[in-house]
């Protein structure tokens, strides 16, 4: 019997994708048997060593127009809501910091999915600390004391590890995945084609229990 093969997700709260992502790889990583890692980090980092100072899909704004009927339909073949927020992207450092924090204990998927569920389910603004502040309490969690904990100089210290990790693996954008033997996908469109890689690779290489 095969361990479940560990999958990687890499995320940014302010990626459009990366909502679509977020809402469906549960489901079907349990389907393929593959155990999903949350890993939130920051783009802006990223693009700023790429020169640019600005989402790409405000850089270019043919490009941004196809992103945003992109979601349209995406969404609506997935059965998700979908929302253009009032401004695109959004600052995400706060929600980040809270994700990364709760990679210690366990909370991180679910909060991400609230998270991305406001924002782009809903169109509200991640950026106002309030509305975090909601999400955490309906999630049963303490939204004083965790929002107090997130940034801490060690949990900030955590995001800036993971963000930088990331560069330092080859992200370029989100969403990003990988397999247990190190194969990098880009895209939620590349989810699927993702997870199907991982588990051939864990077959091949017959890890018993």
């Amino acid at each position: 019997m095969l361990r479940r093969p560990i999958f990687e997700f890499w995320y940014e709260f302010a990626s459009t994708y990366s909502y679509l992502a977020a809402m469906r790889i549960e489901q079907l990583a349990e389907e393929a048997g593959v155990e999903v890692v949350w890993r939130p980090f920051l783009l802006g980092p990223i693009f700023q060593a790429q020169g640019l100072e600005n989402s790409p899909f405000n850089v270019y704004p043919d490009k941004g127009r196809y992103m945003w009927r992109d979601m349209e339909r995406e969404a609506v073949r997935i059965g998700l809501p979908f929302y253009r927020p009032k401004s695109f992207p959004q600052n995400s450092l706060l929600a980040a910091r809270i994700a990364a924090l709760g990679t210690e204990t366990g909370w991180t998927p679910i909060f991400t999915k609230a998270v991305y569920m406001a924002e782009f389910g809903e169109g509200r603004d991640i950026s106002d600390r309030e509305v975090l502040v909601g999400i955490l309490d309906g999630l049963g969690l303490d939204p004083e004391d965790i929002i107090a904990e997130a940034q801490s100089d060690a949990n900030k210290t955590r995001l800036r590890r993971l963000s930088e990790e990331a560069q330092s693996r080859g992200i370029f954008g989100a969403p990003t995945f990988f397999a247990e033997d190190g194969e990098m996908f880009w895209g939620n469109d590349r989810l699927e084609q993702a997870l199907d890689w991982a588990v051939t690779q864990a077959k091949r290489s017959e890890i018993p229990l």
